[in-house]
């Protein structure tokens, strides 16, 4: 039976055998959750849709998962528990029913460069052994064939793959002193400890020129490895510094340093492939021993897909349980979408999609039965080809007797759940309601924005755009492209399409970026810190401080967090963050400011009646109202014409999704008149109804002069370029080619790539 768009807070009667057959939900009120109540079926593939910024997330992710995880953590010491993330209680009456929840999200994994395909997926520990009981010289146990030890790693690189080469005149300025701060490392500022330690070493007068210091006293302040020393009494060790340099920032990943270290460190220092091990960072008694005539690093740089086949080629009973165990792992990447990469492709290099692929493999072999899986957009960055492997898999963990919980827009994954629960009607205040829950027959006839789109196509256009110019690209060959050459039309929209791997980001971003005109707006981490968000990264808190301080004739400073007017407790941020030693830390609400970040005084001065912290809390939607002209209106303008109406201006940007963080990025560059706009899927998080906004922005784009380049699967923007590229035919070293250029109507009338049938089935209709 339907429910009503509107569902009232009664809830089902049923019986005590049947319940401990539905998660019961009761009360939700995480972020803008209106007292939510619903029942999900356990056991079943549950799609949670809606628009963007409807709940969605709030509901399966902050509340479901997030008690969920926090009772697991609970029932560890407390010991244990000062190593684990701190989980607050989500804001809800009642949860009942829940099951161990495993959050198959697309969480970059983990800033290290260590990582890999091989060593997140247990694919390489496996191969390490067979190599270790098979591999001919015999060169010792697994342990030999890591490049994460010592017994294994290249001695050079230490099993980082990379040489590094610092300038060391970006270190130094040579002209002055120490005193002078000839430094100009990062943290190493005069009267800092690092330079105390320098300068107060004893081993120089630090009033002495760099370019005076005799060969010791250079070789002593770049290269000296650590000796005891004492500074102002204190016993510490000295280090020359390139040893600290390399210590502090070279060793670790560049994605997990502070942003002015990340630049520093981009200025300064080059990296090279390690000349010793070629880049395969194993010590020369790894890469002797082979099986089949291949080592270790061999295998760890085959696609996977073949790889595979080479695995089920080995016949030797003493490794044939692993073999087996290692051939399931494989042909399950090869399942998931994933067998164009290799097990030596670092982690993060993988994509939003790539990494949530990886991470599903995991589970696919698990003997776990009963838990709840919980998938963010897991088709993301798949072509429609694709999504059928995606749903495959997804079924197939329901199957196993687990509860599946997927958070999605793609009407193709909506098309298989037994159970369907749409939030709204709209985003932010307007959303976190209920507006149906049911079966997918149900949905459609449920008049909901959700249920009417599900069967919206876009149409082929029926005149394309004249290009007015075009932008070559010759002889591409990054990574898997052989050789590419394609001339790419200006003045109109242009998208370019193939499967997943087939080599549609190589042509694009490692030819396009850095050309006059060209601005690439893609999903990458938006940098800044706890206290970024839209306001401020959009310059739009400029205008509206501006704004507070003519109206009430006060300085500027005192409307910003950052400076005169913070909270003194919680210095702006609006949390306190309490250490408490053995146990977690906690942020807590600060009490002073109640989260409002500013103090008393500063929420005195009004701007038409609200003060600022009442302005900050507003949406993009509400704030357009309020500021309606000048520069504070283009800024909201831009952000409401790119879709993100229902955004909070204090939201913190750690918080938005990767098709949030694109469309953030898109408004401000709008405002550039660029001429080229390089889009990386833009319709990531998109509700089916938000598309058709999407597509009219892109035409507003190319109408007022631009040219755009979008990467996209999603056949409504395929049907409404003037223009496609289509790469393939497959993915890996089965692509990389360039299989299709035309107008859409050329492709679904011609083409016979994978993308051709499906755009064809797609302008057909359902």
């Amino acid at each position: 039976m339907v429910q009503p768009a509107t569902p009232t807070r009664s809830t089902p009667t049923r019986s005590a055998a049947d319940s401990h057959d539905v998660i019961e939900v009761r009360g939700a009120r995480e972020n803008n959750l209106a007292d939510l109540d619903l029942d999900l079926p356990k056991r079943r593939l549950t799609v949670f849709t809606g628009v963007s910024g409807s709940g969605k997330s709030s509901l399966v992710f902050g509340t479901i998962a997030a008690e969920s995880q926090r009772l697991i953590n609970e029932t560890y010491t407390a010991f244990v528990q000062s190593f684990m993330p701190s989980l607050g209680r989500p804001d809800v009456d009642a949860l009942r029913n829940l099951s161990a929840a495993i959050v198959v999200d697309q969480e970059r994994m983990g800033a290290n460069s260590r990582s890999t395909v091989g060593t997140a997926t247990d694919a390489h520990t496996m191969l390490r052994i067979i190599f270790s009981r098979l591999g001919v010289p015999h060169v010792g146990t697994s342990t030999a064939f890591s490049f994460n030890n010592a017994e294994g790693m290249c001695p050079e690189c230490e099993g980082l793959g990379r040489a590094t080469s610092v300038d060391v005149d970006r270190l130094l300025d040579r002209d002055l002193s120490l005193n002078e701060g000839a430094i100009t490392v990062p943290n190493f500022a005069v009267d800092s400890w690092y330079w105390k330690l320098i300068a107060g070493s004893g081993l120089f007068d630090p009033d002495v020129k760099l370019r005076d210091y005799t060969a010791g006293q250079w070789d002593d302040l770049l290269n000296k490895p650590a000796t005891k020393i004492k500074v102002g009494g204190l016993n510490t060790n000295y280090e020359g510094l390139l040893v600290k340099v390399q210590r502090l920032y070279l060793s670790k990943d560049k994605e997990s340093l502070q942003p002015h270290i990340r630049s520093f460190v981009d200025r300064a220092v080059t990296f090279s492939t390690c000349r010793a091990c070629e880049g395969t960072r194993l010590g020369p008694a790894a890469l002797s021993s082979r099986i089949g005539g291949l080592n270790i690093a061999d295998c760890a740089a085959m696609q996977i897909s073949d790889l595979a086949e080479f695995v089920r080629g080995i016949d030797d009973e003493r490794v044939a349980p692993l073999l087996a165990t290692l051939g399931d792992t494989l042909d399950a990447l090869v399942e998931i979408g994933l067998g164009y990469l290799s097990l030596d492709r670092e982690s993060t290099s993988l994509s939003g999609g790539e990494a949530q692929r990886v991470k599903m493999v995991r589970h696919l072999g698990s003997s776990l039965t009963d838990v709840t899986y919980v998938f963010d957009e897991p088709t993301i960055g798949l072509h429609p080809h694709d999504i059928q492997r995606m749903n495959g898999l997804l079924l197939r963990l329901r199957d196993k007797g687990n509860t599946v919980l997927v958070v999605e827009h793609k009407p193709e994954t909506i098309a298989i759940a037994d159970h369907v629960v749409d939030l709204g009607p709209g985003a932010g205040a307007a959303g976190g309601r209920l507006c149906f829950a049911g079966d997918l027959a149900g949905l459609r006839a449920s008049g909901t924005l959700t249920g009417r789109h599900l069967d919206h196509r876009a149409r082929l256009r029926d005149r394309v755009r004249e290009p007015a110019g075009q932008l070559a690209i010759k002889g591409a060959n990054l990574h898997n492209l052989k050789d590419v050459d394609v001339e790419i039309p200006l003045g109109v929209l242009t998208v370019v399409t193939g499967v997943a791997g087939s080599g549609k980001s190589s042509l694009i971003h490692g030819s396009l970026p850095g050309r006059d005109g060209v601005v690439v707006v893609d999903q990458s981490p938006i940098r800044g810190s706890r206290r970024s968000n839209p306001a401020t990264y959009t310059g739009l808190l400029d205008s509206v401080r501006t704004a507070f301080a003519k109206a009430n004739g006060v300085k500027a400073a005192l409307f910003s967090a950052n400076s005169e007017g913070a909270c003194p407790r919680c210095k702006g941020i609006g949390l306190v963050y309490t250490d408490l030693a053995m146990m977690a830390g906690v942020a807590s609400v600060c009490e002073e400011c109640e989260g409002k970040r500013y103090t008393p005084e500063v929420l005195t001065y009004k701007l038409r009646g609200k003060d600022i912290s009442e302005v900050l809390a507003m949406s993009v939607d509400e704030a357009r109202a309020f500021f309606t002209t000048g520069q504070a209106g283009a800024v909201l303008t831009r952000l409401a014409e790119v879709g993100l109406g229902y955004l909070g201006l204090g939201q913190p940007l750690t918080t938005l999704s990767g098709g949030e963080r694109q469309r953030l990025k898109l408004a401000i560059h709008m405002a550039e008149k660029a001429a080229t706009y390089v889009l990386d899927e833009p319709t990531t998080g998109l509700h089916l109804a938000d598309v058709d906004q999407l597509l009219a922005l892109l035409d507003r784009l190319v109408d007022a002069g631009g040219s755009v380049i979008v990467i996209e699967h999603h056949q409504a923007v395929m049907a409404h370029a003037d223009w496609i590229i289509d790469l393939g035919p497959g993915a890996g070293h089965d692509g990389g080619e360039v299989v299709f250029t035309g107008t859409p109507a050329d492709l679904v009338a011609r083409g016979d790539s994978l993308t051709a049938r499906h755009l064809r089935d797609y302008v057909a209709g359902p």
